[in-house]
């Protein structure tokens, strides 16, 4: 036997176990749930910045960090029966992107649910980029794995000014996880107009005078087809890196 190999099942991945009637039947190793984790995981792009993000270490400073926090675990309890995305809104540094990271990590680790994490702004470079004929990929090969995997994370929605090849690019990806009723959950620093514009909870967006909404980033129709997939859910708060910085100065 190979020193790595497991000692319970000697590598098969299968151990016997007896049941209440007392036979024998076959289940999974410890060892195969560990290792299929650990590729899911490995296999779910996320950046190293936030491959540790978890519930527990998420810091709840208002009302709207404890109601998010709370919608997120609701989620991955829900899941698979969960039907609905998310679409976590609110300014930088308020922990939108982390609550992410942390539902794909819980339902990797609890359930081996494949995930994939994508970045809005690399997602529309790298598609620009298969065109050429240096690409070493083509746009096929590089969408694969956003239609492929059951939970999808596109941060930063919106990041990059919308474009009828963009919209159309983004709405044809969105609407095909919709058709085949894959989950996506979406971050984005920017923030409806409309009836939210009278919710006290967008006084920060006011303050900081931003003028662009989610509908003027990313257009009418692909934001629509999102409100049919996800719920949404509003963030305030300071922004947590610049608080993290600047008590790197004092010390």
């Amino acid at each position: 036997m190979k020193k790595d190999t497991c000692p319970k099942c000697d590598g098969t991945g299968w151990v016997l176990e007896t049941d209440s009637t007392g036979k024998s039947v076959a289940k999974r190793c410890t060892c195969y749930i560990e290792n299929k984790v650990k590729i899911l995981l490995k296999q779910a792009n996320l950046p190293k910045r936030y491959e540790e993000c978890t519930f527990d270490n998420f810091e709840v400073h208002n009302p709207s960090h404890k109601n998010a926090l709370k919608i997120s675990k609701k989620f991955v309890k829900n899941y698979p029966v969960q039907n609905i995305g998310l679409l976590f809104q609110g300014p930088c540094g308020v922990g939108k992107t982390h609550l992410a990271v942390a539902i794909i990590n819980e339902l990797i680790k609890t359930s081996s649910t494949p995930c994939f994490f994508c970045d809005f702004r690399d997602l529309i470079r790298n598609i620009q980029k298969s065109y050429s004929s240096e690409s070493s990929m083509s746009e096929t090969e590089l969408i694969a794995p956003i239609f492929a995997n059951n939970v999808l994370v596109l941060d930063e929605l919106g990041a990059k000014r919308t474009s009828p090849w963009v919209e159309e690019t983004i709405f044809y990806i969105i609407n095909h996880r919709y058709n085949h009723k894959k989950l996506t959950l979406f971050t984005s620093n920017y923030l409806d107009r409309g009836e939210e514009e009278e919710d006290t909870r967008i006084s920060y967006y006011k303050s900081k005078k931003q003028d662009d909404s989610l509908v003027d980033r990313i257009g009418i129709r692909l934001r629509s087809r999102i409100y049919e997939m996800c719920k949404l859910v509003t963030i305030e708060g300071d922004d947590y890196r610049k608080k993290v910085k600047q008590a790197g100065y004092r010390f």
